[in-house]
């Protein structure tokens, strides 16, 4: 499994600009890939400090694109169908918390580290009909600064981020946390898929609000 996700993420670094786009519509959607985006732009920033401006463009619209993805499928399934998918409990205190702050709390879950709840907070603010293109907006600004950060902090200490991305005992750290994201990324997409069945026609009313 560790040899699969290195070779997935040498797919991904092989894409070059391509591949900080694919990886931020998967990482921001449905499937649980906490800090894979980051690494990407990391590592290609370390190699390619004068493009690393493209991959932080690139990471910031597949992030956006996948935000609108997800936003998409949250105001057609509703609250109910949320609900099913993060948990009754977690839902019903995210939208306690959230209320008339949904920008907030969105911009907190971009450039919060894992495990903050990316997926869980968009969800909600897009079931409670939070404006689609302020939500898009507030993604893509908020995760433009996360990546400018990091492309930044890449190029200033590229070179022993590279030596530490070389080493085995990193190779398969990242081989064991992607064989656990497989895992918990396939009961993801089993859950969104069961509440897009059962949730549908409990969209919001304002679900054209966008």
């Amino acid at each position: 499994m560790s040899s699969f996700f290195q070779h997935l993420l040498h797919v991904l670094l092989h894409l070059g600009y391509l591949g900080p786009f694919f990886m931020g519509v998967m990482d921001s959607s449905f499937l649980f890939l906490p800090i894979g985006n980051d690494l990407l732009v990391v590592i290609l920033a370390a190699r390619h400090h004068t493009e690393a401006w493209v991959y932080v463009l690139s990471a910031t619209v597949g992030s956006a694109t996948g935000a609108l993805l997800l936003d998409l499928v949250c105001r057609k399934i509703g609250e109910a169908g949320v609900q099913k998918v993060t948990g009754e409990q977690r839902f019903s205190y995210l939208k306690k918390k959230v209320g008339q702050r949904g920008g907030f709390f969105v911009a907190l879950a971009c450039l919060g580290p894992p495990p903050f709840p990316f997926t869980a907070i968009v969800a909600t603010v897009s079931a409670l009909a939070y404006p689609r293109l302020k939500l898009v907006a507030v993604v893509a600004g908020s995760r433009l600064l996360r990546f400018i950060i990091l492309a930044w902090l890449a190029i200033k200490y590229g070179r022993a981020i590279l030596r530490i991305i070389d080493t085995p005992a990193f190779k398969w750290s990242v081989g064991a946390v992607a064989g656990l994201c497989l895992v918990v990324s396939v009961f993801s997409i089993v859950k969104w898929v069961r509440a897009g069945r059962s949730g549908g026609g409990q969209a919001s009313p304002a679900e054209a609000a966008a």
